[in-house]
C-alpha cells in the first residue's frame, strides 16, 4: 500500500500558567482560539473545535501523521504564547502550564466531545478545571501524581 493514512482524534488540555484567568476577554478569546486553530492546522492536524474558559483551552482535532503530540502542543503553545503576548502589556507575564493532558477519542464520539468543548463556560460553572481534568485522568484510566500535575 503506497498511501499512509491515519485517522487519530485527539482531544488536548492545558491551562494557563497557575491557572491565572488571562484569556477573560471574550474577543481575544475567540481570536486566540481562530489562531491555534490556524496554527494546527498548518502543523497538519486538522481542527475540530478550540475552545474553553479564561484559564485554560481544548482542542479537538485531526493528529497529523507525521507530527507526535508532544511536538504538536510544543508548537501550539509556543506560537499562541508569542501571538498573546505582542497584543499588549496585559499579556506580557502570559505562560501556558508545562503540561497538557492528549485524550484519544473515537469516532463515534467526536460529537460529543465537539458539544462538551463548546460548553464549556456553562460546565465550568458547576466545576472547576481541576477536577474537570481529574476526571479526564480517571476516564481514561491514567495514574497522576497531584504534585506534577499543577503548575
Amino acid at each position: 500500500m503506497p498511501q499512509s493514512l491515519a485517522a487519530i482524534y485527539v482531544h488536548l488540555v492545558f491551562s494557563t500558567k497557575d491557572r491565572r484567568p488571562f484569556l477573560s476577554d471574550l474577543k481575544i478569546r475567540s481570536e486566540l482560539y481562530n489562531f491555534m486553530g490556524g496554527v494546527s492546522k498548518n502543523l497538519g492536524c486538522s481542527p475540530i473545535v478550540v475552545g474553553g474558559v479564561d484559564d485554560h483551552v481544548h482542542i479537538l482535532g485531526v493528529l497529523g501523521r507525521t507530527i507526535s503530540i508532544a511536538d504538536w502542543v510544543k508548537e501550539l503553545k509556543r506560537v499562541s504564547n508569542s501571538w498573546l503576548k505582542e497584543l499588549g502589556i496585559e499579556y506580557k507575564a502570559f505562560e501556558w502550564q508545562s503540561g497538557y493532558g492528549a485524550f484519544s477519542v473515537s469516532q463515534s464520539n467526536v460529537e460529543q466531545v465537539k458539544e462538551y468543548i463548546l460548553n464549556q463556560e456553562e460546565h465550568h460553572r458547576k466545576q472547576t478545571f481541576q477536577d474537570e481534568f481529574r476526571a479526564l485522568l480517571s476516564r481514561h484510566h491514567l495514574e497522576w501524581d497531584e504534585r506534577y500535575v499543577w503548575d
